[in-house]
């Protein structure tokens, strides 16, 4: 009986068709909008991805748009992702040179010596060598229900901002699209 039911339902006109983009945008903003209650999972991505994983908590109590929890069963949506943070150095070095040397000469010696002798030299030499300490963050985040399907997503980057380092600039930015994006689910119907 099932599966003549799953037939007549998969022979119907559209079935074989995807939703429409904006149908599955809407569908996440109305389960966006139904988050109460949300856990940080792990971050993947090294040793600097669980202090991401704590920037990002900090960042989204920041924002009050729900009740962070540390016990995953009790959570509405569990926010997954990876993160890197990285600092180096970058270095650039460049030389630039121009040489001309001419010499000529004659000479000849015997009772009465002769010679004609010239030079000519030009030259210059530039040498440029530049290290530069960068730092650099990035997330990419996803909330998922408890079904597992994916209502939310985001991914940033950051060279730092004027007065908090990259990791703080990205969990910020990642903060504010959610903040964002439920605002527009808000006003959905």
């Amino acid at each position: 009986m099932l599966p003549a039911f799953l037939l007549a339902v998969a022979m119907l006109p559209g079935a074989d068709e995807p939703p429409a983009p904006g149908s599955i945008e809407e569908a996440s903003l109305l389960q966006l909008r139904q988050v109460r209650r949300v856990y940080v999972d792990r971050l993947t991505g090294g040793e600097t991805a669980a202090q991401m994983r704590d920037i990002l908590i900090g960042s989204l109590a920041e924002c009050r748009l729900f009740v962070l929890t540390e016990n995953q069963e009790r959570a509405d949506a569990i926010m997954r992702g990876a993160a890197e943070d990285l600092v180096f150095t970058e270095t650039h070095q460049s030389s630039d040179s121009i040489n001309a040397h001419i010499n000529l000469g004659q000479g000849r010696t015997s009772s009465s010596t002769r010679g004609n002798y010239g030079g000519v030299g030009l030259g210059e030499n530039e040498s440029e060598h530049s290290a530069e300490r960068r730092h650099e963050a990035l997330a990419a985040v996803r909330l998922v229900n408890k079904d597992g399907d994916v209502i939310w997503s985001s991914t940033a980057e950051s060279q730092g901002a004027k007065f908090q380092g990259a990791s703080a600039d990205v969990a910020n930015r990642i903060a504010a699209k959610l903040r964002e994006d439920i605002e527009r689910a808000r006003k959905l119907k």
